[in-house]
């Protein structure tokens, strides 16, 4: 099971999910200490702003924050939640999440992960970027974007509550 959530909720996330694997990301200079209950070779760390284009002084997510968000998601054990989360738990950390899911699951249909995307979190608004460059990487032809695509943009929020996003379903 994949959890996601925003910054403000993650500590209780953690105590209510058990989770104790995790990836953060978060613009760097975000304030952030990693929880105590993650140890720091189960914890991820992707500094990058939420944007879709290059922008002066900003980090884009790049093609290197998601080889590391595959790598990492690869090498979880699945004996506990995986827990994703960005400053809102709506845009980076759904992506995530999706990543995730779609490269441990390589046969699923990336239309149907996405409309359970939806349906787990009526909030969720993934970014597109992230999505591009890891459905180039998993070799998804376009599919992966045109899923999310499909699904359109989530309610407006100030941040998105948490969530699971099952593997199995």
């Amino acid at each position: 099971m994949i959890w996601v959530s925003p910054l403000s909720k993650l500590d209780s996330t953690i105590k209510a999910t058990g989770s104790t694997r995790l990836v953060t990301l978060l613009r760097h200079g975000t304030p952030f200490d990693r929880p105590a209950a993650i140890g720091a070779d189960n914890h991820l760390l992707l500094h990058m702003h939420d944007i879709v284009e290059e922008a002066a002084d900003m980090v884009a997510p790049a093609r290197e924050h998601v080889e590391r968000l595959i790598a990492f998601g690869r090498g979880w054990n699945r004996q506990k939640p995986l827990l994703i989360h960005c400053f809102a738990g709506v845009s980076r950390s759904t992506a995530a999440a999706y990543i995730v899911a779609a490269a441990l699951t390589p046969s699923r249909d990336e239309a149907d992960l996405a409309r359970l995307l939806r349906r787990s979190s009526p909030t969720a608004t993934p970014n597109i970027r992230l999505v591009a460059l890891a459905d180039a990487l998993l070799a998804r032809d376009g599919r992966m974007v045109a899923a999310i695509e499909a699904i359109g943009r989530g309610a407006d929020c100030f941040e998105g509550a948490p969530f699971a996003l099952p593997l199995d379903e």
